[in-house]
């Protein structure tokens, strides 16, 4: 006889023939009504296993039952004994058929439905809750453009999305975010009162939330009941465990469900069945006919567990299963979970103890105060930063993470700059970023990474941010800045080592890089860093080959400036490792979609942020996200002037002459005055102290640059002038004139420069 097609765990019910006279029509046609007119066409033939009844297609309702049928076989599941025996967990679609119905079933071998599943309830449920054998096909993500695109992202099989609860003026939970994938363990933590309870009931369908979406396997459900949820497949085991302590362990399990045979209980059945899973569960109970009131706490939560396995859940929520249970009882409830974890099913555990949590979980959760707290990986995160978070450290980090990173990007003509920042579920990192205008319309790119998590992390990175921002505004080269902000931090850990117990920063990680539009020039250094991605108008995308050097602290290597010419219309893309790594996927495999996402030119610099981040934004990031795209902006050619001074004071006027009619052209008449005098000033002193060849440049950007360059390694100082000193006024005038100036040095000369600013821009 051939053997019928495996049902799942829990999927009970009861067949009879149609009155239509079919042998293996599933429906209840006996009522008549409006069924007649499928079961006459049924009757003529027109298709085998077709007749569609009032519980959906191929549906019918036992009278003698609450079980609902949907085209189902109501034959043995595994653990109902039979040919072959159990070989894995409830729950898994790779479970052996039992030899199919036989005697004490309600069924005989000639009144079979087609296959498939058979629901619980009283009704079919709808297409947002029905529980699909196999994976619906899914058509691949697209970008805005209606592309296909490449993404990483795993679509979890359970996500809570804003979720909020208010029980009058109460607001238990406020847009609470949730991920539980298959085969995770997620641990939810949190003080009294944070929300844990509240949220658990939301996802068992208890109780409805008042905003926010649920979402099973990318698909928005709506739980207004307890069925829903179980129609799903989410089995939940609450902290009272609902067991009726005056029965046994059969009754308790099969409560609700009984196995009948000609109206009377077949208590031989249930007990047969009951032992085969409690064996598959490896759960051991002394007797399965006394009253579970007599078991101990740990028998009582294990028979509570079996209770919600038997309904094949893809997902069980257990609520506090380790509460009040001693060291014995609690290793075999985290065994048990380990086994849970291991069938691939999701789970979500509820505790108070955290050596039970990061013993078992995949993930902490923490809610405080009916909010997300932050998200947790138990293999990187330590027990201080997890409590950090529940007593409400973590918000004081937040707090002072945002308020030393950038508030906004400062004005310069060189760049278009958009940038993302995400910071870590896991607690508050130090990835940071900076973008800082130069002298002669150059911008400098800055990112970073500190190790660790934190206040300290974040206290850290606010130093080295400043440390950034003072060193570039000497105008030093990549790798000058970055030697010294490596001597920094080595002077801080020592510092760190003999005043506190902090962790040290040695390990940080920068990449400093300067973009030139004038040249169409960048030049870059990295300490520890990730390369950046450099994207040509045409597409083409490459990560920059370029020394990597060692991260800050560690010392004993030089730091290498590579220089590489960026056309106009490029993008520079700057990123931290917690974009392309994460426990889900190797570096190389992100580094590959960050390549791909990228090659789309057409796309702004905020459109790029968002393709990336839908591509490679991880479910539950351990780590800062920082993302930095900057598409160049060359300067024309007729806004730089250029001219070769002979080493003579007569041939300042000249120069003069050539510079007021220059700022004629671009229509700067008010600028001519004041930039007679700077040129006088500088042009003489490069003459009078430095050595040839001497140079002088204007640039027209967001305002206008004067730059004298020569040869010599002296700079000029400002100071105060005696009454009686001849000189040492010119360059007090130059600061009086400029709205700023200074000095930098290149490997060929020295630049002095001043910046004036226009009206009109």
């Amino acid at each position: 006889m051939r053997r019928a097609p495996a049902v799942p765990l829990g999927m009970l019910g009861k067949v009879r023939k149609g009155s239509c006279g079919a042998s293996r029509c599933s429906l209840d046609c006996g009522a008549g009504g409006r069924n007649a007119d499928d079961h006459k066409s049924h009757r003529r033939g027109k298709g085998f296993g077709r007749c569609r009844g009032r519980g959906g297609p191929g549906a019918w309702r036992s009278p003698e039952t609450r079980w609902l049928v949907v085209r189902g076989h109501a034959q043995n599941p595994w653990w109902r004994g039979g040919a072959t025996g159990p070989t894995v967990l409830p729950g898994r679609r790779s479970v052996a058929p039992a030899a199919g119905p036989g005697p004490g079933d309600g069924t005989s071998s000639g009144d079979r439905c087609p296959s498939g599943p058979v629901w619980e309830g009283g009704r079919a449920p709808g297409p947002a809750q029905r529980r699909p054998h196999r994976q619906a096909r899914r058509r691949p993500p697209v970008n805005r453009d209606g592309k296909e695109t490449v993404s990483l992202a795993r679509t979890p099989l359970l996500a809570v999305r804003g979720i909020s609860k208010r029980f009058g003026a109460v607001q238990a939970l406020s847009d609470i975010d949730l991920d539980i994938e298959e085969g995770e363990v997620v641990a939810l933590v949190g003080d009294n009162g944070a929300g844990k309870s509240t949220l658990v009931k939301v996802v068992s369908g208890v109780s409805a939330p008042d905003s926010g979406a649920i979402e099973w396997e990318g698909r928005s459900v709506d739980l207004r009941r307890p069925l829903d949820a179980q129609n799903l497949g989410v089995a939940t085991v609450h902290q009272d465990l609902s067991l009726c302590d005056n029965l046994d362990t059969v009754a308790n399990i099969f409560l609700g469900r009984e196995l009948r045979r000609f109206g009377v209980l077949n208590e031989i059945e249930m007990e047969k069945r009951c032992r085969r899973l409690l064996s598959v569960l490896s759960l051991r109970i002394p007797s399965l006919r006394v009253p579970v009131g007599s078991l101990s706490g740990g028998q009582r939560q294990s028979v509570a567990i079996a209770r919600a396995m038997i309904g094949e859940p893809r997902m069980v929520v257990l609520d506090e299963p380790t509460a009040a249970l001693g060291v014995g009882a609690t290793a075999v409830v985290l065994e048990l979970v380990e086994r849970l974890r291991a069938q691939k099913l999701g789970v979500l555990i509820v505790s108070h103890d955290l050596d039970n949590v990061r013993a078992v979980a995949d993930r902490v959760a923490v809610l405080r105060l009916g909010r997300n707290g932050g998200f947790f990986d138990t293999k990187y995160a330590t027990q201080e930063q997890i409590v950090s978070a529940i007593t409400g450290d973590h918000s004081t980090a937040v707090t002072l993470q945002q308020s030393l990173l950038p508030h906004g990007l400062p004005e310069q003509d060189a760049l278009d700059v958009a940038y993302r920042y995400l910071p870590a579920q896991s607690g508050v990192g130090g990835d940071w970023f900076d973008v800082i205008p130069l002298s002669g319309t150059r911008v400098a790119l800055v990112v970073g990474d500190i190790v660790g998590h934190g206040v300290h992390a974040a206290a850290t990175m606010g130093r080295l941010r400043t440390a950034v921002h003072n060193f570039s505004m000497l105008d030093l080269p990549p790798d000058d800045l970055l030697a010294h902000l490596d001597e920094l931090v080595s002077r801080i850990d020592k510092d760190d080592v003999t005043t506190r117990d902090d962790p040290g920063i040695t390990g940080a990680t920068c990449l400093y890089a300067i973009y030139d539009p004038a040249s169409q020039y960048c030049e870059l250094a990295r300490a520890g860093h990730l390369p950046p991605a450099l994207v040509t108008p045409d597409g083409t995308v490459e990560f920059v080959d370029m020394p990597a050097g060692p991260p800050l602290g560690v010392g004993g290597l030089p730091f290498e400036t590579a220089r590489l010419r960026v056309p106009d219309d490029g993008r520079l893309v700057l990123y931290t490792n917690g974009l392309v790594e994460d426990r889900q996927w190797d570096i190389d495999r992100g580094l590959e979609v960050l390549r791909t996402t990228l090659a789309d030119a057409d796309r702004a610099p905020e459109e790029t942020c968002d393709a990336v981040l839908d591509a490679l934004r991880p479910a539950s990031s351990t780590d800062d996200v920082v993302l930095l795209v900057a598409r160049t902006r060359a300067l024309p050619a007729d806004r730089i002037a250029r001219w070769d001074v002979p080493p003579d004071p007569a041939a300042v006027a000249g120069i003069r002459a050539e510079a007021v009619r220059q700022l004629d052209e671009w229509g700067l008449a008010e600028l001519e005055f004041a930039t007679e005098l700077i040129l006088s000033e500088l042009i003489t002193n490069a003459i009078r102290y430095g050595a040839g060849p001497i140079s002088v440049r204007l640039l027209l950007g967001r305002a206008l640059i004067c730059e004298v360059s020569d040869t010599s390694s002296s700079a000029p100082h400002l100071r105060y002038a005696a009454a009686t000193d001849e000189g040492g006024r010119g360059l007090f005038l130059v600061a009086q004139l400029a709205e700023r100036w200074g000095t930098r040095y290149t490997p060929e000369c020295k630049i002095i420069w001043a910046e004036q600013l226009y009206s009109g821009r």
